[in-house]
């Protein structure tokens, strides 16, 4: 076989083969993720192999047309340092423009070490999004929480969930959102104040523990009810949630709750930073689709 590096659409079972070098690189994929992921946009998902053996892939989702998200973006340890990566990545993101409309942005959440290259291809840093951990050793706090309605999430029409959270994400992802309000192991619940969605959550089951996201609230009473009752589906942990370090409020939830940082991502965009309510986002939805 050739050694020459090729570019191509990843498989489906090579989906499967990157969310296991994930979880040995220590990102904690859901149980459910590969599926998700894959029905939201199979065309995205691009693989790079040499003599047909898979050593690198990545992300790079369309929403669409009208916003992209590149992540996901892995080269086994043995082939790092030789260019591989360099050429894949540079490949994905040149994939994604012709996937998108004239002038769509493009969103990433890239490893603080790697920020400096990123910047290198046109990615503008916006913010930090940090992964906060807690043990549950004791139950969430749940102060200044009377009154707020927490209800399952399918309580609410769909189009109502659709419509939030296109507040506060940069495209409409209906197709993602059905598939991930409804996956197994998980909860996805919604707050309710005079019978509207004024917030809602998702926390799934992990390789370890359990992840939030997203945590889309109005305000800090709705959010911190939402964490309560998702943490009750976490008892036990440990849960994770990515918070958004550009909200204020965001920050203070973690800190009431007990949770210690652990890892950090910076969010960057090529492009126009999207317009969404970021005083809204509590914790984003992953850092692999956006």
């Amino acid at each position: 076989m050739s050694n020459q590096l090729v570019i191509r659409n990843m498989t489906r079972p090579e989906l499967d083969e990157l969310v296991d070098w994930a979880a040995r690189e220590g990102w904690n994929p859901g149980l459910h993720d590969a599926e998700l992921f894959w029905a939201t946009d199979p065309a995205a998902f691009i693989a790079a192999s040499r003599g047909g053996e898979l050593i690198g892939g990545g992300a790079i989702t369309s929403y669409n047309g009208e916003f992209g998200f590149m992540g996901f973006f892995i080269v086994r340890p043995e082939y790092r340092g030789q260019g591989l990566g360099d050429t894949l990545w540079h490949a994905r993101r040149e994939r994604l423009l012709a996937r998108l409309r004239p002038g769509a942005s493009i969103g990433m959440d890239g490893v603080f070490a790697m920020q400096d290259y990123y910047a290198k291809g046109g990615f503008v840093f916006s913010h930090r999004n940090m992964r906060f951990r807690a043990d549950l050793t004791a139950r969430p706090t749940t102060s200044q929480v009377d009154g707020q309605d927490i209800v399952p999430l399918a309580s609410f029409p769909f189009d109502q969930v659709v419509d939030y959270d296109r507040t506060c994400f940069p495209a409409a992802r209906a197709s993602f959102l059905s598939g991930w309000i409804a996956q197994a192991d998980a909860l996805a619940v919604g707050c309710r104040r005079a019978g509207r969605l004024s917030g809602y959550g998702v926390v799934r089951h992990c390789r370890e523990g359990y992840k939030i996201g997203p945590l889309f609230a109005d305000d800090t009473l709705a959010a911190n009810a939402l964490y309560a009752r998702l943490a009750e589906f976490a008892e036990g942990g440990p849960l994770f949630l990515d918070a958004p370090e550009n909200n204020p409020a965001a920050m203070a939830l973690v800190h009431q709750q007990g949770m210690l940082e652990v890892f950090g991502c910076a969010r960057m965009y090529l492009g126009p930073p999207p317009a969404i309510a970021h005083e809204r986002v509590f914790g984003v939805t992953t850092f692999e689709l956006g």
